[in-house]
Order: C-alpha cells, then sequence, then structure tokens
C-alpha cells in the first residue's frame, strides 16, 4: 500500500537526532521501499524528529505541525509523525492541540514504526502513541545503513545518567544504556565496506561506555576506540559527546592513537566551582584543567570545543567572571554557548531566577566574543601546514571548489580539478578569511611550483 510513497523528515536538535532520522529514513526505505523527498508538499508521510533541550522548542513544533495541516487539508490521506524528545515530553498536548498528527514516537521505538504506520491505516487513522524506553531493543531491529558516504556515525549508548539539574535528556532519552560492543563492530564494519572511512562514535555521553565483547571481557570506550581503529577501511575515528567524570587515563592515554582525531567536544557548561555543584556536574572546574592539561601533552594543538550555559538561576557577576577567566586560561577554539532555558520537569526550574535577560544577553554577548577571538587565532594558526583532508562534497557556491574536514575537525575548502569525494588528500592551508579556512592541494601546488621554475629557466 506504501510501496512507491514519498516521506519527508524534518530534523530539530543534535547529531543524535540527525542519527535517529537516518534510522528512520533505513527503516521505511527497507520496509515499504519508500523514497524521501526534500518536497513536504510532495509527500506521502511527513515526519518531525524533535529535540526539546532548548526554550520555545514546543511551540516551534506547534508552529511546524500548524503549517503541515494545511496539506492535509489537501491531502487526507496524508499521515503525520511526530517523534523524538519533544514527542516524549509533550505527547498528551500533541494529541489535543494537533488532532491532525497520527503518529507519536520517541526516540526509542523508531523500529517499531512499520506496525504503528499499518495499524493508523488499518484502524481508520485511529492515533498511535509509544514513547516507551524498550532499552536497547531497537538496534536489534534496525535494518542495516546501505547508504555510501566518506563519513558515518554509529550509535553505541542511548540516554544519559547524570542528571544534570538543568538537562531534559534522562527524562526524554531514558538513562544510559549500552550498546552491545559485538553489534558495533559489526555495523562499522559494514559501513567500512560502503566506503566510510571516518567513523563517529555517537552517544549522549559516549566515554560512559562498558559492555562486554562474545568471549565476556569487558570492554570499555577507550578500547572499543581501539577495536574500530583495527577495523579494514577505517582510517578515522571522531566521538561526541563526552562528560569530565568519565574522561578517565586510559582514555587519555588512547589520544596517542593516530587514528583517533585531533579533536574533542568536552562540555564543561561553566567555569564556576559554585555554579558547577548547582548545576550537580560532580566536577570541578580545576580537574576538567587536568583533563585538558594532559590530552594537550600527547596533542598540543588539538581542536578543543566545549557548552556554556550563561545565566544559571542564580549566576553572580563574579560566578560569570570565573567562567570568563576560566575560558581564557584553558584557550578553546569554538563552543556553544546559551541563555539558561528552564526545561519543564528538571530540578533547576524550583531555583530562583532573578537575573534580568537584558543582563543574561550581555554576558552572553561577552563570552561568545572571547570564543569567537579564540576561534579565530585557531584557524589562523592553521596556515601554512599540512592537512589531511577527507573529501565531503563539493562547493555549491562555487565552480571547481571541494571542501572536506581536516582531523581537528576544521572545514577546509580547496579547489580541484578532480573529483575527491570520499578519499583523502593532502592539502597545504594558504589562507583563514573570517575563520573560514582554504588551502591548495599539495599535488597541484607542485606542478604549480615546477611549472613556475621552467618559465623562469625559459627567460
Amino acid at each position: 500500500m506504501l510501496e512507491d510513497k514519498k516521506f519527508y523528515i524534518q530534523t530539530h536538535g543534535c547529531q543524535m537526532n540527525e542519527y535517529d532520522s537516518d534510522k528512520l529514513d533505513d527503516v521505511l526505505q527497507h520496509h515499504f521501499k519508500m523514497e524521501r523527498t526534500n518536497q513536504p508538499e510532495s509527500a506521502d508521510l511527513l515526519f518531525l524528529n524533535t529535540c526539546s533541550i532548548r526554550e520555545k522548542a514546543q511551540e516551534k513544533v506547534f508552529h511546524q505541525l500548524g503549517r503541515w495541516k494545511k496539506y492535509k487539508s489537501n491531502n487526507p490521506n496524508l499521515l503525520i509523525a511526530v517523534g523524538g524528545c519533544v514527542a516524549t515530553q509533550e505527547g498528551d498536548k500533541i494529541k489535543s492541540r494537533s488532532p491532525q498528527v497520527d503518529i507519536i514516537f520517541g526516540p526509542q521505538t523508531i523500529h517499531r514504526l512499520p506496525k504503528m504506520i499499518e495499524d493508523v491505516i488499518h484502524k481508520k487513522r485511529e492515533l498511535q502513541v509509544d514513547v516507551s524506553f524498550p532499552e536497547i531493543e531497537k538496534f536489534d531491529f534496525l535494518p542495516s545503513s546501505k547508504k555510501k558516504a566518506p563519513s558515518a556515525y554509529v550509535s553505541i549508548m542511548e540516554g544519559c545518567s547524570k542528571y544534570c539539574t538543568f538537562c531534559v535528556v534522562p527524562y526524554t532519552r531514558g538513562e544510559e544504556v549500552n550498546r552491545r560492543f559485538d553489534d558495533i563492530i559489526f555495523e562499522v564494519s559494514n559501513l567500512s565496506k560502503l566506503g566510510a572511512k571516518e567513523i563517529i562514535l555517537l552517544g549522549q555521553n559516549v566515554n560512559a561506555y562498558k559492555s562486554e565483547n562474545h568471549m565476556k571481557d569487558k570492554v570499555y570506550f577507550a578500547d572499543l576506540i581501539r577495536y574500530v581503529s583495527h577495523i579494514d577501511g577505517v582510517e578515522r575515528i571522531r566521538h561526541t559527546t563526552s562528560h569530565p567524570i568519565d574522561f578517565g587515563e586510559d582514555l587519555i592515554n588512547e589520544y596517542k592513537n593516530p587514528k583517533l582525531a585531533n579533536n574533542l567536544h568536552l562540555p564543561v557548561q561553566s567555569g564556576s566551582d559554585s555554579i558547577l555543584m548547582r548545576m550537580k556536574r560532580k566536577h570541578t572546574s580545576l580537574e576538567y584543567k587536568s583533563i585538558i592539561r594532559k590530552i594537550r601533552k600527547i596533542r598540543p594543538d588539538i581542536h578543543l570545543t566545549s557548552d556554556f550555559i550563561i545565566g544559571y538561576p542564580g549566576e553572580t557577576d563574579n560566578e560569570f567572571q570565573e567562567t570568563m577567566d576560566f575560558i581564557c586560561d584553558i584557550n578553546f577554539t569554538d563552543a556553544y554557548s546559551f541563555i539558561y532555558s528552564p526545561r519543564p520537569g528538571t530540578p533547576a526550574t524550583l531555583e530562583k531566577d532573578d537575573i534580568s535577560m537584558e543582563t543574561k544577553k550581555k554576558r552572553l554577548c561577552e563570552l561568545q566574543n572571547i570564543i569567537r577571538e579564540q576561534a579565530i587565532a585557531y584557524s589562523k594558526s592553521m596556515n601554512g601546514t599540512r592537512q589531511s583532508i577527507l573529501v565531503e562534497d563539493r562547493s555549491k557556491k562555487k565552480l571547481g571548489e571541494y571542501f572536506g574536514r581536516a582531523s581537528n575537525n576544521k572545514i577546509v575548502n580547496f579547489k580541484s580539478k578532480e573529483n575527491y569525494i570520499g578519499k583523502f588528500v593532502d592539502v597545504e592551508i594558504t589562507s583563514v578569511k573570517k575563520n573560514i579556512v582554504y588551502g591548495e592541494l599539495i599535488d597541484q601546488k607542485i606542478e604549480k611550483e615546477k611549472y613556475n621554475t621552467r618559465s623562469e629557466v625559459a627567460k
């Protein structure tokens, strides 16, 4: 009934949501042989994969559903599904405010969508809802990916058990559940055979990963990185996101592994110990600095990024200044920074928030200015260096220009007469303009130098 039909997915939020949308794509093509479209008005199924990390996320969802309601008026057979964290958190509101929705599913129930879709069709469009937490079950039923891409995400764990006072993730994605080690290795091996040269290990807190192999030996995150690095075809490994309290010596030492990329995203949220304590982060600013100091002994030029929350309830001028001093001491090379957003059901919503929005915006601007300066300085430090770039695609703006990522995760733009998409190339960084990095293929540079030398001799 659904064969040759089209589906459209709109994704909000983090890499986990992007990964889930890719898996949703695999499920629909595998079970129904459906085709993905970029035009929602021509789709037979509309999927909204949501995120509730930031404030007003719910309203964005309802606004989008309001726009899609018009499509349903024109096409009564259209199915609309809402998934992700907002679906888990606001399922009842979605039912009452958006009756045009046919399916509500959580991040852990993507594998159950084929049955939910069939039930909607066969039960005369009776609303189907499943926002349960069936632990790691979904990975046992998701089809293997058939996509060919130079870089691929692999989810190794779901949820988070840290219960930071500001964070809604444990309530929308559940507590930490680890995928079986052998299943991860199998998936990475398949992706490598499809041409993936870079594997990105994904989870809310990847460095808390622990499992067992088929021999019942315990396997931790550092072990997983090492095993993945030995799989044929895998030439680079990244991971996101980590938590400082799970960043042990074994993981720090793994930065000696040449296949582990030269970047680290390690959220800290604040540089003030009193704020960290109220956030229940369970680490101090000094402990965070110690981790970075040890990693920089191995990787002095590592691209270090983080997350910061500004205006946490009760944040004083002094506490904000401690965060600014912390940023200057560490010298981050980029960061995501946000004004604190109260999330329903989290402990932080009970704390007194007496900071004016004007003050919060001023502080955020100051912090982002410092981070921007540090980011530009890091990019400029790449000038003249030789970088190994995994080519991702052609430039959409400039003919003959391609882009890819260096080991430090910086995007590098370069011109090429040949198509190197999916391959590693050596590039010399030639300029940095407004934090945008440009380079020249080493082979082309050598040929140009030879030509110039011959021209000089001819004169």
